[in-house]
């Protein structure tokens, strides 16, 4: 029989574990999703996890990062 697979909640915590980083909080899920959505509905799919991506490279929060990208959709 096999595993069921992990939750999205519990895959992020075990890859931010291997990483050596925390996972992100709740509220930093929350936010990071309503980036990737105006990423995604800004432009083409693509955006979405690139933007995210871009968000840990600059080591802004993720509440500076989606308010710069809504700065695009203004």
């Amino acid at each position: 029989m096999n595993d069921p697979q992990p939750s999205a909640t519990d895959w992020v915590a075990l890859y931010a574990g291997l990483l050596g980083v925390d996972p992100p909080t709740p509220a930093e899920v929350d936010t990071l999703l309503e980036l990737a959505a105006v990423a995604a509905h800004s432009s083409e799919r693509i955006a979405a996890p690139l933007a995210c991506w871009l968000v840990g490279r600059t080591g802004m929060s993720p509440d500076e990062a989606l308010e710069a990208a809504r700065t695009l959709t203004a």
